[in-house]
């Protein structure tokens, strides 16, 4: 569909459906989960083992058919975590799996079916047992891995630093460099005295960035009927 034919207030409904749903069932399956986290839709996230933890202003966004997984598993004594910072960004697809320990630094974005590791899950002559192949990932903040790339166990990306589309992290990335390739290397310094706009920019002030996208809302929703939504789905037509 080409357009949101959604009325303002089906709109909001929607909203309250899916934070409602979030507090009752997806909240409780986090060891943390901080403040002014939006998730949608909520029943498309997959919470799988324990010590994972969510900062504030956290944003994570499904589809019917990428649902984002965060999985710890325990092959040892030693407890695996998982530990998302404030302001991030997830989106559809990601996978973020840890037996040690991964930690993404404040405001950093992950990017559609991304994969982060810490282990090779399996040995390589013994295929049922992980045979101590892990080392915990750190994600500086406001890192910026980009669709479909793998950042693989003991890896270390420095602050404001971008892993390029596909590609293959597998040694440490310095902070404030563009990384891209298989495996990946820095193609390109950022220039450190830029001044940035983050993500911890964006929730400087929650009050009035939740004023901004509810004028937002009713703009792009001018006009809108709970018919037309209905006429959208059932009889499309060109330009809907």
């Amino acid at each position: 569909m080409r357009r949101d034919h959604r009325p303002l207030w089906l709109i909001k409904a929607q909203d309250r459906l899916e934070s409602g749903w979030a507090q009752h069932f997806l909240y409780p399956q986090f060891d943390y989960i901080g403040n002014g986290c939006h998730i949608a839709p909520p029943w498309r996230i997959r919470v799988s083992g324990s010590d994972i933890s969510v900062g504030n202003y956290v944003h994570m966004r499904a589809t019917k058919t990428q649902h984002i997984w965060l999985t710890t598993w325990k092959w040892d004594d030693t407890p695996p975590k998982i530990k998302i910072g404030d302001f991030c960004l997830l989106t559809p697809g990601v996978r973020i799996s840890a037996s040690k320990h991964i930690k993404i630094g404040r405001g950093s974005m992950i990017a559609s079916n991304a994969y982060i590791t810490d282990s090779d899950w399996h040995g390589t002559y013994d295929r049922t047992h992980e045979a101590g192949q892990a080392a915990p990932v750190t994600l500086g903040e406001n890192v910026w891995v980009g669709d479909s790339a793998i950042v693989c166990k003991g890896v270390s990306i420095g602050d404001n630093s971008i892993i390029g589309a596909g590609s293959v992290v597998t040694h440490n990335i310095p902070a404030n460099v563009i990384a891209a390739g298989a495996p990946a290397v820095p193609v390109k310094d950022l220039d450190p005295e830029v001044p940035r706009t983050t993500r911890m920019d964006l929730f400087s002030d929650p009050e009035d960035l939740a004023a901004k996208n509810e004028w937002l809302y009713g703009y792009v929703s001018q006009g809108n009927s709970l018919w037309g939504w209905i006429r959208a789905h059932l009889f499309p037509h060109k330009g809907s």
